[in-house]
C-alpha cells in the first residue's frame, strides 16, 4: 500500500510530501494523523532545523475529505492527536517551534490554506488557486483560517472570501504577502528544498528563537513579545554556536553550526 505522506530527512531538513494525487491529494484522516507524527519528528528532533510541506501531482490539496470528518466535527473538536502528534493547523495548544515552510500547486483549499496559513515560509506556482469553500459546504473554517486570513491579507480581503468561498490565486496571494514567491511547478520543489537548506546552515538555537520571538507577538501581541525578548539570549549567547558564529567571523570563514 502506498503511503499517503512520504517523510525523508537528510541534512537537517524534514521533507513531508503528500501522496496521494489521485485523489488530488484529499486529506483523510490517516493522512491527518502521518502528517501529525511527521511534524512530532520534526520539532522533537534535535538533528532536524527546518521542514518543508509539499505534494505530489497537479494538485496540493482539493482539502478534507469531508463525508470522513464530519463525524469528528459534529463532536465540536479536532481529532485528538497522542503525545507523538503535532497538529498540521496549529489549532491545538502545542506548536512547532522550528520553521517550515511549504510550497503549493494547483488547487490549494479548505485544509491546505490553512494548513499554509500556519506555516512560516510560503512557494507557490503561477495560477495556484486558493479557496476557503467551506461556506459552499454547509460549514464555516475550524482549522484556523478565521483567524489567520484576516491576520495575512487584511479584514476585508480576508471576509470578501471568507463569506463568500470564492477563489484567489497566488498572484494576488504574493500582492498580499500571504505568499512570499512564486515559481514555475517544475522548480518548486527545488527552491524549497534551498531555502530549507538555507534555514539549515544558520545557527538553530538563534532560528527558534527568533521564530517563537515572532509567534509570540503574533499569538499574545507585540507588548508581551518585546517584554520577553531578551529572554533565550543568555542561553543562545551562552551555546557553542555563538562562540562558532564569532570564531568564524573573525576568521573569515563560513560558520559551522551544530544546535548547542
Amino acid at each position: 500500500m502506498t503511503e499517503k505522506v512520504l517523510v525523508q530527512a537528510q541534512d537537517h531538513i524534514l521533507t513531508m510530501t503528500l501522496n496521494r494525487p489521485e485523489k488530488y491529494n484529499a486529506m483523510d484522516l490517516d493522512m491527518y494523523y502521518m502528517l501529525s507524527e511527521a511534524l512530532y519528528q520534526l520539532d522533537t528532533e534535535a538533528s532536524l532545523r527546518v521542514g518543508v510541506l509539499r505534494a505530489e501531482g497537479k494538485h496540493f490539496t482539493s482539502g478534507l475529505e469531508l463525508d470522513k470528518w464530519a463525524p469528528v466535527f459534529a463532536k465540536g473538536r479536532m481529532p485528538e492527536l497522542s503525545e507523538t502528534q503535532l497538529d498540521p493547523f496549529g489549532v491545538a495548544p502545542h506548536k512547532l517551534t522550528k520553521p517550515l515552510i511549504i510550497a503549493v500547486q494547483g488547487i490549494c483549499y479548505t485544509a491546505g490554506l490553512e494548513m499554509l496559513l500556519n506555516t512560516d515560509i510560503r512557494l507557490a506556482a503561477p495560477g495556484t488557486r486558493f479557496a476557503q469553500l467551506e461556506v459552499k459546504r454547509g460549514i464555516y473554517p475550524c482549522g484556523g483560517g478565521t483567524v489567520r486570513l484576516p491576520q495575512e491579507i487584511g479584514w476585508g480581503n480576508a471576509q470578501r472570501y471568507l463569506m463568500t468561498g470564492d477563489e484567489f490565486v497566488a498572484e494576488q496571494a504574493l500582492q498580499w504577502g500571504m505568499v512570499q514567491e512564486i515559481h514555475p511547478v517544475e522548480a518548486l520543489h527545488a527552491r524549497a528544498e534551498e531555502l530549507a537548506a538555507s534555514i539549515a546552515k544558520a545557527a538553530p538555537l538563534g532560528v527558534q528563537a527568533s521564530l517563537r520571538s515572532s509567534k509570540m507577538a503574533r499569538t499574545f501581541g507585540h507588548e508581551k513579545a518585546l517584554a520577553e525578548v531578551f529572554d533565550d539570549m543568555p542561553g543562545v549567547l551562552n551555546s557553542e554556536d555563538a562562540q562558532e558564529g564569532v570564531n568564524s567571523f573573525l576568521e573569515r570563514r563560513e560558520a559551522m553550526f551544530k544546535g548547542r
